[in-house]
């Protein structure tokens, strides 16, 4: 997918029903969606379990846009080829997950996807700086990773600074918790381009009533202009 910073929403199929993830991602994806988020986690490195390969893969016919896979899971690189095995086309490791992020983002593009570094909301913008050679995505954690709903956490000044160093480099800056109408102007402003949403995106709607999908993303987009 060629680079650009147009803001892309990308909705969270956490939020999505659990017994129709094929229709619901085509529905998000009609509405209006420019990427598919997926939610990995493993009940140790947050306190949730959700996605392995085998569901990713299963969702990936249903994917038509960009398939962004967010792992939550400690160790990393024991699942990396697994995980483009299921079709990823970003695949998004913690600074915190391992001892060596450079040779898990190595792993990654080796793997032949796009590779994304996340870091909490506790971990400095300084853990990630020597890995932007390396990385196409910086995650930006603004809720403490494990569940969906929660309450934004205010890290524009970790954005701003990211941005910062990335200057003219085709890296993007995703945010991931608590992303609404009211708070996706401020990371906007700091510097993010792909804007993480479930719950935001998913209330209210369903497979059957998905144009309740679409003008959640128009909420989310209309505050941005």
């Amino acid at each position: 997918m060629p680079f650009d910073r147009k803001v892309k929403i990308a909705p969270s199929i956490l939020s999505a029903d659990f017994a129709d993830f094929g229709r619901e991602i085509q529905a998000i994806e009609k509405e209006g969606a420019d990427w598919i988020h997926v939610d990995v986690m493993d009940g140790h490195f947050v306190p949730n379990l959700t996605f392995g390969p085998p569901a990713v893969k299963a969702f990936r016919p249903h994917v038509k846009t960009f398939m962004d896979v967010h792992l939550m899971i400690s160790p990393v690189d024991a699942y990396i080829d697994a995980y483009a095995d299921a079709g990823a086309d970003m695949l998004t490791a913690h600074v915190e997950a391992g001892p060596h992020p450079h040779r898990t983002l190595q792993a990654i593009k080796a793997a032949g996807m796009q590779a994304g570094i996340a870091l909490n909301p506790g971990t400095p913008a300084e853990a990630v700086r020597d890995l932007l050679p390396l990385a196409d995505m910086v995650l930006v954690m603004t809720v403490n990773p494990g569940f969906g709903g929660q309450k934004f956490i205010d890290m524009t000044a970790k954005v701003r600074q990211i941005r910062d160093w990335i200057g003219d480099r085709e890296i993007h800056i995703q945010i991931d918790g608590g992303v609404t109408p009211e708070t996706a102007p401020l990371v906007v402003d700091a510097g993010a381009d792909v804007l993480v949403a479930g719950s935001a995106v998913f209330k209210g709607g369903s497979v059957s009533n998905s144009s309740v999908y679409g003008d959640n993303m128009r909420a989310i987009r209309a505050s941005l202009s």
